[in-house]
C-alpha cells in the first residue's frame, strides 16, 4: 500500500541542459507502510497557450525500459520529441505526464520476451502505483483539464504498463494507445469499453508480435472493438511509424471523448487490421 506524500519542483543545473526543454521536471514523494519512501522523477508539458473559457486534455505516458533511472532528460524522445513538434503542438494543444521508472522496477510484472500473458498481479508494481498517483494529483491540480480527454499510450515497457493500468482503471481513459507490448487476456472485459488502438511490428524479436496479437482477440471475442495495425515490415521500433503521422495514433487519440462513441481513424491503411 502506499501513500502519496506530496509534489515538489525538481530544477535541474543550467549546464545540465533541462533548462531548456519544453518540459517542467518535478518530483513526486510515495511513503510506504514500513515508514520508508522513494522519490519518483516525471516530467510536465502544458500548452503552449491557455485560451480562457477552454479546457485541455492530459496524456500519460509511460516509457521504455532503456530510459528507467533518475534522470528525466533520457524520456524526452520517441512520443515526448513527437509531441511538441510544430505544427503537432499547436493542432494538439494538451498537458503530458510522463513518470520516470526507476531501473530497480518496471511498470508491470512480466517477462516481456513470452510468447504466452502471465496473470496480471493482485496489485501493480510500485513504479505503476506511483505514475497512476502522479496523474490523478496532476490532473486535480493542473488548470483547465478536460476530464472527458485524459488519454494514456505508452511503448515497450511502457505498452505493458498501458495495457494493465487501462484494466485497472477502464472508466479514466477516453482512449488508449499501447504500442509493442501485452497484457493478460482474463482482463478482455474490463476493456470492452475502453477506445484502444494497438500497434506492433511483425518482425519484433523483443516483445513477441503474439502478445498484442492475443490481447486484441481476447478484447474483440468478449465483445469490444479495439483497433489494431501491424507493420509487416517493422521490428520493436513499432512506435516510430505509430507516433510519425499525426493522423494516425495522436490525431485518433485526440479525437476520442469519454462517454461518446469511439471515432474510427478517418483513412485505413496497410497493417491496419
Amino acid at each position: 500500500m502506499l501513500i502519496w506524500a506530496g509534489l515538489a519542483v525538481w530544477l535541474m543545473g543550467a549546464g545540465q541542459g533541462l533548462c531548456e526543454s519544453e518540459y517542467r521536471a518535478e518530483s513526486f514523494r510515495l511513503e510506504r507502510k514500513d515508514g520508508s519512501s522513494r522519490e519518483y522523477r516525471y516530467l510536465v508539458l502544458e500548452p503552449l497557450e491557455r485560451e480562457e473559457g477552454k479546457t485541455y486534455p492530459v496524456v500519460l505516458f509511460l516509457h521504455g525500459a532503456g530510459e528507467r533511472g533518475d534522470d528525466p532528460r533520457l524520456l524526452e524522445k520517441h512520443f515526448l520529441d513527437r509531441i511538441v513538434e510544430s505544427p503537432v503542438r499547436e493542432r494538439f494543444p494538451c498537458y503530458v505526464i510522463a513518470p520516470q521508472c526507476p531501473k530497480d522496477d518496471m511498470w508491470s510484472r512480466t517477462i516481456w520476451s513470452n510468447r504466452e500473458s502471465s496473470e496480471q498481479a493482485k496489485e501493480p508494481t510500485e513504479a505503476l502505483a506511483a505514475a497512476w498517483a502522479i496523474f490523478q494529483k496532476e490532473i486535480e491540480r493542473l488548470p483547465a483539464v478536460d476530464p472527458s480527454r485524459l488519454y494514456l499510450t505508452g511503448l515497450s515497457m511502457g505498452g505493458f504498463g498501458s495495457w494493465e493500468l487501462a484494466a485497472r482503471h477502464p472508466e479514466t481513459f477516453a482512449a488508449v494507445v499501447p504500442i509493442c507490448g501485452g497484457g493478460d487476456e482474463r482482463q478482455a472485459e474490463r476493456l470492452i469499453n475502453v477506445p484502444i488502438w494497438a500497434f506492433h511490428g511483425a518482425k519484433d524479436e523483443v516483445v513477441p508480435v503474439e502478445r498484442t496479437r492475443s490481447m486484441i482477440a481476447a478484447i474483440r471475442k468478449a465483445g469490444g472493438e479495439p483497433l489494431y495495425t501491424e507493420f509487416p515490415e517493422e521490428g520493436h521500433s513499432s512506435w516510430k511509424p505509430a507516433y510519425q503521422d499525426p493522423d494516425r495514433a495522436i490525431g485518433w487519440m485526440f479525437a476520442q471523448k469519454r462517454g461518446t462513441p469511439m471515432k474510427k481513424p478517418a483513412n485505413k491503411v496497410g497493417g491496419d487490421h
